[in-house]
Parts: C-alpha cells; sequence; structure tokens
C-alpha cells in the first residue's frame, strides 16, 4: 500500500514537470532568460535571485539563482556561470543544476550587434524521503513515525543528466530581440528509474529604450521608459510577459502582467496568472529590486502570492581593449544609465 506517498510523490512532479522555474523579473536574471547575454556588460557583473512563490500552498516553491559573467572583449566573447537550485514542496523536492555559458559577438553593421550563446549545463534532483509518510506507516502511528517497508522506498533515489540550451540575440543602443531554447537534449529527470522528459522550452523576448527627453539641452540624468515582453512555451503550456518600467535615476518602478488575455485555459476562464508591480534603486556598482506577483488566476490570494528579490553587482575594473572596437554591450532593459 502506497497510499499517501503516491499522493504527495503526484502532487509534487506534476508541479515541477509542467514548466521550468521562472523569475518574474527575467531581465534581472539574464544569464537564465538566454545565453546570448552573456558578457553583454563591460564589467565583472554578479547577480543574486531569489524566488518564494505561493508560499501558502504546502511550501510552494522556492528558487535561488547565481551568476557571474564578463566580457572578452578582445575576442569578441562573453562567458560566464550559472548555478541554479529549486525547492518544492513538503516532500523536499531539490533540483540543482550548475552551468558553464560562452557567447560569440559580431558586428553586422555600424549599429547593430548579433550575439550568439551557449549553455552547457549539469543537473542532480533528489527528494527527502525523511519527510515522506508512507501507507504502512499509517496503520501503526498516525503521525507517521514508525519505518517503512514499503518497496517504493527503494526505488527512488537521486538522478543526474546533462542538458543543453542555446540562444541568439540582436540589439543597438535601444532595442533587442532574443530567441532561446532550453533542454535541447530534451533529458530524463525521473527518480524512479522509469521515462521523466523535460519538453524543450522556447522564448521569445524583446524590448525598446525610450529615453523622455530628446531636447537640445545635455542633461545628467535623464528619465527612461522601458517597455519589454517574454513569450515562453514549453510543453502545452505557454506563458506571456508583458510590461514596462520607468527609471529616473536612481529609482526604478515596473508594471507588469502576466497571462494570454485573448486565450482560455480548460475551464473556459481567461488565462491569466499575475500581476506583478516591482521596485528598485540603482546605484554605481550595485541594483537592488523587489517585486511582488499578486495572483489574479483561480488560485487567487490563498496562494500567498510571489516575492522576489534580485540583486546585481559590479566590480567596477574594465579590461582595456588594445584596439578601438565598436560597442558590443547592450544596455540592460530596464536598469539603465547613459
Amino acid at each position: 500500500m502506497k497510499g499517501l506517498f503516491i499522493f504527495l510523490f503526484i502532487t509534487v512532479s506534476v508541479g515541477l514537470n509542467a514548466q521550468d522555474p521562472q523569475f518574474s523579473q527575467y531581465y534581472a536574471a539574464p544569464l537564465y532568460l538566454n545565453p546570448a547575454f552573456t558578457g553583454t556588460t563591460q564589467d565583472h557583473r554578479f547577480i543574486a535571485n531569489y524566488r518564494n512563490q505561493w508560499p501558502n500552498a504546502a511550501r510552494g516553491f522556492v528558487t535561488y539563482a547565481f551568476s557571474y559573467d564578463y566580457n572578452l572583449y578582445n575576442y569578441n566573447s562573453g562567458i560566464g556561470f550559472l548555478a541554479t537550485v529549486d525547492q518544492a514542496g513538503t516532500a523536499g523536492m531539490k533540483s540543482s543544476q550548475f552551468n558553464f555559458l560562452y557567447s560569440y559577438k559580431w558586428n553586422i553593421s555600424s549599429k547593430w550587434v548579433v550575439s550568439a550563446g551557449l549553455n552547457f549545463g549539469y543537473a542532480f534532483r533528489s527528494i527527502d524521503l525523511n519527510k515522506l509518510i508512507f501507507g504502512d506507516q499509517l496503520q501503526f502511528d498516525s503521525d507517521g513515525n514508525v519505518p517503512s517497508d514499503d518497496p517504493a522506498i527503494f526505488n527512488l533515489g537521486t538522478t543526474s543528466y546533462f542538458d543543453f540550451n542555446s540562444g541568439v540575440l540582436a540589439y543597438n543602443k535601444n532595442f533587442w530581440f532574443g530567441f532561446s531554447a532550453s533542454h535541447l537534449n530534451t533529458p530524463n529527470r525521473s527518480l524512479l528509474d522509469q521515462e521523466s522528459i523535460i519538453p524543450i522550452k522556447t522564448s521569445f523576448h524583446g524590448g525598446v529604450r525610450i529615453p523622455l527627453y530628446a531636447g537640445p539641452f545635455k542633461k545628467e540624468n535623464i528619465a527612461v521608459l522601458s517597455p519589454s515582453f517574454v513569450y515562453k512555451r514549453q510543453g502545452q503550456f505557454d506563458q506571456l510577459d508583458l510590461g514596462v518600467h520607468f527609471l529616473y535615476d536612481p529609482v526604478m518602478i515596473g508594471l507588469w502582467y502576466r497571462g494570454i488575455p485573448i486565450q482560455q485555459n480548460v475551464k473556459d476562464n481567461i488565462s491569466q496568472d499575475a500581476v506583478v508591480v516591482v521596485l528598485g534603486f540603482q546605484f554605481e556598482k550595485m541594483e537592488v529590486a523587489y517585486s511582488y506577483d499578486l495572483t489574479v488566476s483561480e488560485l487567487g490570494p490563498i496562494s500567498g502570492g510571489t516575492h522576489e528579490v534580485a540583486l546585481k553587482y559590479k566590480l567596477g575594473i574594465q579590461m582595456q581593449s588594445k584596439t578601438k572596437k565598436k560597442e558590443k554591450f547592450i544596455p540592460c532593459p530596464t536598469f539603465i544609465k547613459k
């Protein structure tokens, strides 16, 4: 009798297999979004991301990401490293992945640059057996505080797999548009020696930087409006994030909508997920932002919404080029300082 174990395991597995972890502040996790963003800064860039999704729903989903990247200016290249950890539910499902990223850049004109990126990753996935309650435990103790002889416990283990992602990005000083594809090798991440394939995820993303002053006088600080979007599809699921950021150094404010209003879900309701409010600050070397996802789907406020924090830090040490080259650095979609 597997009883409660099957219920808990299937509940967590369905939630995790449906979609990859995501960040509402996707522009603040550029290497996670697209490996072509690797090295699109003139400095050593460190980024940390934290996301706590639906904290009221069985401990929800907690995701961490840490990245570093740098532009090898004399080689038209960028290198980076990315580590992600995702924890889900009361059963302690944990997924960790470590990635090496590389990008190469071409000047296709005096104003436009194309960057192509690759991401090579290795991942681990596990579950905490001490947090599971099996059916035979409930026969003797309602709290499950007795050893289990259920054979299912011997079939569970830690799995590991390779993961491969790629992307391309075209940009100039004010526009950017990119495409990325993740899990191109469709790895199997089952914990039960069965098949649990991660479907390929594709993403289209882009935006524009709009200075709100273009007069004849030179101003040290100019307000900027930055609308952008991300459309993602993975398996049977698709999602659109659409919004705008306003930056007047050092304050940044953003408002986003996640959903596809012209599309209906399986219950014939409008496909909508959340409204996201963002507040951030930009300093010379550091940027910090907090966002809250107000759930507007059928799950409603009972989920507890989603909290997210992003922190960027630059060392302030730039590589000196041996030869004078055209600019190859894309402005970040929202934190833009000219």
